[in-house]
């Protein structure tokens, strides 16, 4: 319980937040948005709209003497008739870029997903509270990376001694946007997840458009980061067109132009990266639309498949190996008067024999370890020395 009289609360507003494009002001407090309101308004893809209020990279920033924090939430958890129940999303303490505790929030929202009906039902439940106690003494800075994998409203923010916005550190500010893998999928901790190991490692801010399913090239995604202040920008790109099969290769690479016509417009300069997809054995060469197997459903486990015909790739069927080829192509043409624009190969970062020794649990998302390996190599490959984000003298 806690004594009124002993501590300070803090209203939760945007100066406090980093990684969240848009706060929105709820009957309980605030919810932080990845996209704008402006960009929802545009897709009525309810996987988008879960997606985007999962505040994957999103935390608190603050600076502080307090010793012991607590923030009420009401997460949304996620619940799969027939599935293992899903661990709580976990929220990580940073202190002077350490992380130094861990915690989860009970209670909350639920969120019932039936598979097999293809249905939805959300059923309210009360806040919870994270708490962390024991913080060393003295002025620190704070930051509460919230989970990646659960929408968070922000109810109320309490430590035994004031807190003020953490400092403008300075850093080259990272904009990424990618699929599920970009967003965390089965990562262990939202510092956990492959872009946030990648900027700690290269000890850059974080900005996460990585939306799970909701890779697809939408014109409303490239007009926010046309509009957000960047100095690093990466598109990871590939896996959600196939899986969702949502276009033939006629269309593909017109897309991926105007994508990066349009984030060009506002970042004509910036280092971009386009990158391909990583190994998905499934995709490689058989079409979309993946679908979940209903065999393993069946048995209480989560795997995916590829439902399409590699026979019609003859027809513009798209796979990630020619993915990989187009998004290979098109940056070589666009290079020729783009200085500034770089591919990264996703085999790089996880292939074949990769997933000999670390395979992925259901056929389409890295685990924990793959996560960590995915990050190490971005940050030694993309930011390391002769890298397109290496510091200047790197």
């Amino acid at each position: 319980m806690t004594t009124e009289q002993h501590w300070t609360t803090t209203p939760i507003t945007e100066d406090l937040l980093r990684g969240a494009l848009e706060l929105e002001r709820t009957e309980r407090g605030v919810l932080p948005h990845r996209l704008p309101s402006w960009a929802r308004a545009q897709s009525a893809d309810g996987q988008l709209a879960m997606a985007e209020s999962q505040p994957s990279g999103v935390r608190l920033a603050f600076r502080t003497r307090a010793t012991a924090v607590e923030l009420d939430t009401l997460p949304t958890k996620r619940v799969y008739p027939g599935l293992p129940p899903r661990p709580d999303g976990v929220y990580d303490l940073v202190v002077d870029g350490h992380l130094v505790d861990q915690t989860s929030v009970t209670g909350g929202n639920t969120l019932v997903i039936d598979m097999a009906a293809g249905s939805a039902e959300l059923r309210p439940g009360p806040v919870g509270t994270a708490r962390f106690a024991r913080l060393p003494e003295g002025a620190k800075d704070i930051e509460i990376w919230l989970p990646h994998n659960e929408t968070t409203e922000l109810v109320a923010l309490r430590t035994d001694a004031p807190v003020e916005p953490a400092p403008d550190p300075g850093r080259r500010v990272w904009l990424h946007h990618g699929s599920s893998i970009s967003h965390g999928s089965d990562a262990a901790s939202p510092t956990a997840i492959w872009p946030a190991l990648a900027a700690a490692r290269a000890g850059v801010e974080l900005v996460n458009l990585g939306l799970s399913g909701g890779a697809l090239l939408d014109p409303f995604t490239a007009r926010t980061m046309r509009e957000i202040p960047a100095d690093l920008i990466s598109v990871k790109i590939g896996i959600n067109i196939v899986n969702t099969d949502l276009m033939r290769a006629r269309a593909f690479a017109p897309a991926v132009h105007g994508f990066l016509d349009t984030i060009r417009e506002g970042h004509p300069d910036t280092p971009l990266l386009v990158v391909s997809p990583l190994l998905c054995p499934v995709h490689e060469d058989t079409p979309g639309p993946g679908a979940f197997d209903t065999e393993a459903l069946n048995s209480g486990k989560l795997r995916f498949r590829a439902t399409g015909d590699a026979a019609d790739r003859a027809a513009g069927k798209l796979t990630l190996t020619v993915i990989r080829q187009e998004l290979d192509r098109v940056v070589k043409q666009r290079a020729e008067q783009d200085a500034h624009l770089h591919y990264l190969d996703g085999l790089d970062l996880y292939g074949e024999a990769d997933h000999a020794e670390l395979p992925l649990p259901d056929r389409l998302h890295p685990d924990a370890a793959t996560h960590r390996l995915v990050g190490e190599r971005f940050a030694a490959r993309v930011f390391g020395a002769g890298g397109p984000f290496a510091a200047a003298g790197a």
